[in-house]
């Protein structure tokens, strides 16, 4: 990346600090009753930035194509970090009540003297107390607009029964370096490259597992469905923290992610996993950022957290040899502290349970086992996968499950060589085609 050029870069965020001003003080003359306010809506455009970008900020508006209202609220978190003066009008008082104005939001540091801007410092900059405006930007710009989602901005998590946006909105300190300097920054670790949105087009009723796991399952949407909420119980609410947290241990293939994705799916809540090995970082301090950045969005936005692999993580520990060793055991800790701590539902997968630390498990509310399927359940796979494929009359499927003990995720591979076959011969599959198909998912997977 090449070297910063001051003087661009100063010229830049010049324009975006008076654009700034000038929308906030027609704002506030609007909202005073100023007829020259109505200019804080639209009639303010962002100011235009040269076509050929030779300063990093204008390098990521132009790249990440940022609206009005995303430059709106970037140049208001940086505000603080050179212009601070810009946003001293949000201390006007209301002579009523002898206090400052709750709409405003924001924020009293401790040693800095100027006004640190809230999420609802923000919606209030954008939309006043228009709420048809506001709604829309609150569901967007806080959840699934590229300012957050790319970790350049972070809406704080506030205290317990505080509203969500009163957390301060602030600039993550690789974006404040890369945004300003350019050279030698690192670009901040996005929420897509640490979590990827899990879906799935199964229903309940497709997804085949022993009855008690089915029984445990539904115990858990259930929670879901209530929120979480203990109901009118005093005493449970009291003894009871909020969350819950479960593990899925078996082997692959066995559905511990469809039924992941069932659980959200079911519920209306969004299911995310966990890229762990994205998580970890060669520099001090930056999984722990991560990791962080992962859980407050998490809580805001009331994902389902699904940690696949988690022997890479959580195996028995052995003997500490290295320096390594201890801050890999920090970022844990780290970690376990941020999932006993989330009030949603966190699913935590295994291969094997007899793999994992036996204080880990013990954190867990919930143990489920998804062990391989057994004939009955295999045949129930194997007539589910092939209800829409014509296979000829000599296929058994009875056969097929008693002869191979095939998870159901082997058996969406047979499913996937056998309908390839169909359509390019365009004949029904036979017993012969399932087991050319098994013979080479064995030979591949074992």
């Amino acid at each position: 990346m090449e070297a910063p050029r001051p003087a661009a870069l100063a010229a830049t965020l010049a324009r975006e600090f008076d654009w700034l001003s000038a929308v906030l003080n027609a704002r506030l003359q609007l909202y005073f009753g100023a007829e020259s306010g109505a200019a804080a809506r639209d009639d303010l455009p962002a100011p235009e930035l040269p076509a050929e970008a030779t300063d990093a900020y204008s390098r990521l508006v132009q790249r990440e194509q940022l609206g009005r209202a995303e430059r709106l609220v970037l140049a208001l978190a940086l505000a603080p970090h050179f212009r601070p003066q810009a946003l001293d009008s949000f201390f006007a008082r209301n002579s009523l009540y002898d206090r400052r104005f709750t709409e405003f939001g924001g924020l009293q540091g401790r040693n800095h003297a100027g006004f640190l801007p809230t999420g609802e410092t923000a919606l209030f900059l954008l939309a006043g107390n228009d709420l048809a405006r506001r709604l829309p930007y609150q569901f967007h710009l806080f959840a699934d607009s590229v300012l957050i989602t790319a970790g350049f901005i972070e809406l704080g998590t506030p205290d317990a029964a505080e509203p969500a946006l009163s957390g301060a909105l602030t600039i993550t300190p690789e974006a404040l370096a890369l945004l300003t300097a350019g050279h030698g920054a690192r670009r901040p670790a996005s929420v897509a490259a640490l979590a990827q949105l899990v879906t799935t087009p199964l229903s309940w009723d497709e997804l085949v597992l022993e009855p008690d796991t089915q029984e445990q399952l539904h115990n858990i949407r259930a929670w879901l469905t209530q929120q979480g909420s203990q109901g009118p119980d005093a005493h449970l609410t009291r003894q009871l923290k909020p969350g819950y947290r479960v593990l899925f241990y078996g082997p692959p293939g066995t559905g511990k992610t469809l039924a992941a994705s069932l659980l959200g799916k079911t519920t209306g809540t969004a299911v995310y996993r966990v890229d762990l090995s994205a998580m970890v970082s060669k520099y001090i301090g930056e999984t722990e950022k991560n990791l962080s950045r992962l859980f407050d969005m998490a809580e805001r936005q009331r994902w389902i957290l699904l940690f696949d692999e988690a022997e890479a993580l959580f195996g028995k520990r052995t003997t500490i040899g290295s320096a390594h060793d201890r801050y890999a055991n920090q970022e844990i800790s780290y970690l376990l502290q941020r999932m006993e701590q989330f009030p949603g539902l966190i699913v935590v997968a295994a291969t094997a349970k007899g793999n994992l630390d036996e204080g880990f498990i013990r954190r867990f509310h919930a143990v489920l086992p998804f062990p391989l399927p057994g004939p009955t359940e295999r045949e129930k796979l194997w007539r589910q996968a092939f209800a829409g494929i014509p296979v000829a009359p000599d296929v058994d499927f009875s056969v097929l499950a008693r002869q191979h003990q095939l998870t159901g995720g082997a058996i969406s591979n047979v499913l996937r060589h056998c309908a390839v076959a169909v359509r390019q011969h365009g004949q029904r599959v036979s017993t012969a085609d399932f087991e050319r198909a098994i013979q080479r998912q064995k030979e591949a997977f074992g």
